[in-house]
């Protein structure tokens, strides 16, 4: 990639974040290309949250004060954003028969979800049991200010049936993969369990990681129940630079979707140009400088395929 070529594509990726933060017409125009697809597109883009000791989320810091290593190499950020910017997210919802005493307290916390969200938000709902069918009205996509239709929409929800997780997440997967919004987001309120999919979870875990979303899971399940697996969920949650959270109560729960929402709106964006097209893993890593006055945590995904060499950008 010549020195020309490289700034062109900077550029490009500078223009489309500033249009989105505008929320015009032309975002989504432009947010139809290529977008933050590691591994596909020029640039290498991850969502970093940073918090401090407290686990407040900090977003004043400046692009300088970031450092981000590829396979242990530093590389230079060419991109820098800590925008709300909108995003696309799926609601990704449990209806099996074992929902059926908690799908009220799983409506409310969706709701609030949206209402802490950027208006502009692209919004989809799938609910999984035996199988996997959207709910939204008008398919595939809502905006996050349209309340009043997803509130019919994850009111339709009837639990009932067994659990089939993975297949849920394999279509949300897809699901996000057609938004227009440069940024995916997928969040999965679940028990972990299934036991009714055709996909299985090494498969689900390895779609995930090659992806472009950040996944949050919500683990809401009885102790004594027999199908949950919150492993599956804090794994979902680690690899894709998202977060796990294990409410036990209709206030934990609403309170995990509040901080879902604040985080997203309150992260950075941060891209740079790969440092190699071999087709392999490469592990990522972002810090703060040390000149940096407080002691603070970041998260972002661990890594991303590459493209080939052969692979047209």
């Amino acid at each position: 990639m010549n020195a020309e070529r490289r700034t062109q594509n900077v550029e490009w990726w500078r223009a489309l974040l500033s249009f989105v933060v505008l929320g015009s017409s032309f975002a989504v125009l432009c947010a139809q290309e290529p977008s933050f697809k590691s591994g596909t597109s020029e640039l290498v883009v991850l969502p970093v949250v940073v918090t401090d000791k407290q686990g407040r989320y900090v977003s004043d810091l400046p692009g300088t004060q970031f450092v981000v290593y590829d396979n242990g190499r530093r590389v230079p950020v060419e991109l820098f954003s800590n925008e709300d910017t909108p995003v696309t997210v799926g609601l990704v919802i449990d209806a099996s028969g074992s929902m059926r005493p908690k799908i009220h307290e799983v409506v409310e916390a969706s709701l609030r979800f949206a209402r802490l969200s950027n208006p502009q938000d692209e919004l989809f709902a799938l609910r999984f049991n035996d199988d996997v069918q959207d709910v939204m009205p008008i398919p595939p996509f809502l905006l996050a200010g349209d309340i009043a239709d997803l509130e019919k929409a994850v009111n339709s929800i009837r639990p009932d049936g067994r659990t089939a997780l993975y297949d849920g997440l394999m279509d949300g997967l897809d699901h996000l993969a057609t938004g227009n919004r440069p940024r995916k987001v997928l969040i999965v309120i679940s028990d972990g369990g299934d036991n009714a999919s055709t996909a299985t979870q090494d498969a689900v875990l390895a779609r995930a990681r090659a992806s472009d979303a950040a996944i949050y899971t919500i683990g809401i399940f009885d102790p004594d129940d027999m199908d949950r697996n919150p492993g599956v969920l804090k794994a979902l949650a680690r690899e894709t630079g998202g977060e796990r959270f294990l409410p036990r109560s209709a206030g934990e729960l609403v309170a995990a979707c509040e901080r879902i929402a604040r985080e997203i709106r309150g992260g950075y964006t941060i891209g740079y140009v790969p440092p190699a097209r071999d087709g392999a893993y490469h592990r990522v890593k972002v810090e703060i400088d040390p000149s940096a006055s407080r002691r603070l945590n970041v998260r972002t995904r661990p890594g991303y395929f590459a493209a080939g060499r052969g692979t047209q950008p």
